[in-house]
């Protein structure tokens, strides 16, 4: 008998991520929505027979009243679907001057990587869908975040010496939705999801609507595609960033970045390697937009003494300075 297309969906993202990897167990992350679901069900299923371990982690954030009765529902679920094991993490989110989402996530995944680490998984599965991917786009174009933003979020990538993955990128939203309905599988709904206070609620619940409305169907599935076209490209100028910034690292004393070096970079280039460092010296990859990086440019761009900015700061509590013939960064106090 033919699995239901959206079943059929959902597995097919899964088995051809899982075919791609080595020996090991894998880690779902489930917050128990219907794309963690559904990714959750699929990773079982895909992996019945086999040798590879499926580990359930779930990640309660206590930012709700009874998020704790939440998540122990949540390991009842990925227990009864058969996982072989089941993991449940309590973070504290603190803002720190940042936005409570970008605080979540960046607990979240800290949390995740730590998990990945000790239990030696190959991988992390997470139930990002092409709706979300769709979402991210809109997001980075409002922000003007460029070409970067255009690129969305990466199929795969390695984050604190943990990889990751995203399976469903090809699959909607209504698919893992019928998916968990096919198998019978109930879904919690996340109140933040419905909340309009959060800009990604209002970019899916009505501005994204809206564009199918008025531009017609397949607006979401476009602009993924068009994130699919434009990060490679995207990805080949990230690692010739990583290579300028390496070899500007490796001056006399590794202190700082050579200004004379940063002015001679394209434009392209100039911009990725800032960014770059910036993140490394603690600057919030969520929060550091392209006005900051255009700041940091121009910073790079002054003439010693003459007019123009001295010092950026950027968000996460770190400045950057130019000092002498040096571009700098330094973590500022906390205050409050």
């Amino acid at each position: 008998m033919s699995l239901h297309p959206s079943l059929a969906a959902v597995r097919r993202g899964v088995r051809r991520e899982l075919a791609g990897l080595g020996p090991g167990p894998v880690l779902v992350a489930c917050s128990g929505g219907a794309d963690s679901l559904a990714l959750l069900a699929a990773t079982v299923a895909e992996t019945r027979g086999t040798e590879r371990h499926v580990l359930g982690v779930t990640v309660d954030h206590a930012l709700q009243a009874g998020s704790g009765e939440q998540a122990a529902r949540v390991v009842r679920q990925m227990a009864n679907l058969g996982v072989h094991e089941t993991v449940t993490a309590r973070v504290q989110v603190r803002a720190d001057g940042h936005g409570p989402e970008a605080a979540a996530r960046e607990a979240r995944y800290a949390v995740l990587g730590e998990l990945a680490q000790r239990l030696a998984v190959v991988t992390v599965l997470l139930g990002h869908t092409r709706d979300d991917q769709a979402e991210t786009v809109l997001l980075g174009l409002t922000r003007g975040s460029g070409g970067r933003s255009l690129a969305g979020m990466r199929r795969r990538f390695v984050a604190a010496g943990t990889s990751y993955a995203r399976p469903l990128l090809d699959v909607a939203r209504d698919d893992t939705e019928t998916a968990c309905q096919v198998e019978g599988i109930a879904w919690w709904t996340d109140p933040h999801n419905l909340d309009p206070a959060f800009t990604r609620v209002r970019v899916r619940r009505t501005v994204l609507p809206l564009l199918e409305q008025q531009l017609g169907p397949g607006v979401a599935a476009t602009l993924a595609r068009t994130a699919d076209q434009l990060r490679a490209d995207s990805e080949l100028l990230d690692d010739l960033a990583d290579q300028r910034l390496a070899a500007l690292r490796a001056g006399p004393d590794g202190r700082g970045l050579e200004l004379v070096a940063l002015q001679r970079l394209p434009e392209a280039l100039l911009t990725r390697v800032l960014r770059r460092a910036a993140l490394e010296a603690g600057a919030l990859g969520a929060e550091l937009f392209y006005v900051h990086v255009q700041e940091l440019a121009r910073l790079v761009a002054a003439r010693t003494g003459g007019p123009g900015p001295t010092q950026v700061q950027l968000p996460g509590h770190v400045t950057a300075v130019r000092a002498q013939d040096r571009l700098l960064f330094r973590a500022d106090p906390v205050t409050g």
